[in-house]
């Protein structure tokens, strides 16, 4: 590869090591205060199978940047505006509902994306994808028999999840909002374009929301011409200033 190949792939690696990282931790939040003991349970595993992702992208992203920075460096040394993830991912979980929504939202993406990437011509991604696709098959299951249970429930649980979805919508789109880096990794066969996946997702939600007994929100999604219409919040920052104080703190500790 040309450095601008690996510069393009780095980049790549980073959004997917970002989006299971910063997701991984804000479930991870749910840990000891769930709604319901099998509910705190179930948020801790998918946080831990979020995290052991990120693990294998980062670490990959460590390898293709060549700079010395391993997969704890990249988690832990860099800046909130150095981050490549989606921005509903760091949203703060507010409650319940919103948090499942998200979930959702997320593997109704995850599953068809890491399905196609598994024919990557690059076989270290193919064997990531493999290796992430049985975990996140799980997780669109949970989420989307959760969110129908939920939507399908009470007149308070319909609204609620209603509410979530109203507010979750406008940032949906920015997964599909194809710019020059996925451009780049698509022409050398690393990764499909994420638009080539709207349709898939959208037959995915469209099925939940009618069995959740949901609508599905009117309005486009916001900023759908590009990524440069996201920009991080200061969530983010706050997130990290707990992710990574530790770190910061003690670098290189052992214990």
């Amino acid at each position: 590869m040309t450095v601008s190949d690996n510069t393009a792939l780095f980049e790549f690696l980073l959004r997917q090591g970002d989006n299971a990282l910063v997701l991984g931790h804000r479930t991870s939040e749910w840990c000891g205060v769930g709604p319901v003991l099998e509910e705190d349970i179930a948020l801790a595993n998918t946080a831990l199978d979020l995290i052991g992702q990120t693990q294998l992208w980062l670490a990959l992203a460590g390898e293709v940047e060549d700079k010395g920075r391993d997969a704890n460096d990249l988690a832990y040394f860099r800046d909130p505006y150095d981050f490549r993830n989606l921005l509903m991912l760091e949203l703060p979980n507010e409650d319940y509902g919103r948090t499942i929504m998200r979930q959702f939202l997320f593997d109704a993406f995850q599953v068809p994306w890491l399905t196609a990437l598994q024919e990557s011509n690059d076989k270290r991604v193919g064997d990531i994808a493999a290796k992430s696709l049985k975990e996140a098959m799980y997780h669109l299951e949970r989420s989307a028999e959760t969110v129908i249970a939920l939507g399908d429930g009470t007149d308070e649980s319909n609204s609620k999840m209603q509410q979530a979805l109203e507010f979750l919508w406008p940032y949906a789109g920015e997964v599909f909002a194809d710019d020059e880096n996925d451009v780049s990794v698509a022409s050398k066969g690393i990764a499909p374009l994420p638009s080539s996946i709207h349709d898939v997702w959208n037959s995915t939600i469209n099925r939940t929301f009618s069995e959740a007994c949901l609508k599905r929100p009117e309005s486009q999604f916001a900023h759908s011409g590009g990524r440069e219409g996201f920009r991080h919040t200061e969530h983010l920052g706050h997130m990290l200033a707990t992710m990574q104080t530790l770190q910061r703190s003690h670098p290189g500790a052992t214990w």
